[in-house]
């Protein structure tokens, strides 16, 4: 039986550290490169989290050119049989971002670790400093639509009874206080809930336990189709995740996010 059959999306560090000896697992490290030469789970791969985003202005978090993802994932060894498991340092932004692309290429055997290295440090768990080696050769990906909102798609469906945009940046953000673009503000009918507030800090980040809760008393609700974004899709990576883990049926992430919405001179905006 495959090591990791049976486990929900998010797993905990006792589960992993039973398997990193598994052929099948792919494990993503997508903290800040001082952080992982420092020291990381064994076997982990370093990604650079630039490398998950287009990175041109003015939407930099839009998906990556195909041809990027191809070399990132060859580097990776990746293949049909893979299992990821994903991490970073800061409670699951860059990592849920990565499980959006591993969505978008259509490859479903995937994990989040509960917590990412935040967890597996409070619990005193190995670390190494040695960096396996990168695979050779391409991977040939097929990116699919699905798990990805456009602008215009965005924009058809504002209205939409069976709608709920979620909003994962801060407070000022939202209320147009803070502008990170040419305009501020937010999405028409977007429900504010800050990516952060949705870690538990007593529990080494590890998603909240109350969550489901949570975005049911925002009206966030299984029966509607969530949307969530932030400015690049970074922090709207742990609401994606979120949401998928919770078990929503239809979550889609918004990449170009408010850096796309808030510098487009005719989207609709609330303050």
């Amino acid at each position: 039986m495959p090591a990791f059959s049976g486990l929900p999306l998010v797993i905990e560090p006792a589960d992993l550290a039973t398997r990193l000896q598994a052929p099948e697992l792919i494990l993503v490290d997508l903290s800040p490169a001082a952080r992982y030469a420092e020291g990381h789970i064994p076997g982990a791969r370093w990604v650079d989290s630039k490398r998950t985003q287009l990175g041109q202005p003015p939407a930099p978090g839009l998906l990556p050119e195909q041809a990027q993802l191809e070399a990132l994932f060859g580097e990776l060894g990746h293949n049909a049989n893979a299992v990821y498991v994903v991490y970073d340092d800061e409670g699951g932004g860059w990592a849920g971002r990565f499980i959006w692309l591993l969505d978008v290429i259509g490859h479903g055997r995937y994990h989040f670790l509960n917590g990412g290295l935040q967890a597996w440090l409070s619990e005193d768990r190995e670390l190494s400093q040695t960096t396996p080696p990168a695979a050779a050769g391409l991977a040939h990906l097929t990116l699919h639509d699905g798990p990805t909102a456009s602008r215009a798609y965005l924009q058809r469906r504002l209205g939409a009874t069976d709608l709920a945009v979620w909003d994962a940046r801060s407070p000022a953000e939202f209320s147009g206080e803070k502008v990170l673009a040419a305009r501020g503000g937010h999405v028409p009918g977007a429900v504010n809930f800050e990516w952060t507030a949705g870690m538990d800090p007593q529990r080494g980040l590890r998603i909240r336990a109350d969550m489901a809760e949570v975005l049911e008393g925002l009206g966030i609700t299984k029966d509607k189709e969530v949307i969530t974004h932030c400015q690049t899709h970074r922090r709207s990576g742990f609401t994606y995740l979120v949401a998928k883990a919770l078990g929503y049926p239809r979550v889609k992430a918004y990449a170009g996010s408010w850096s796309e919405w808030g510098n487009l001179p005719d989207t609709p905006i609330e303050h």
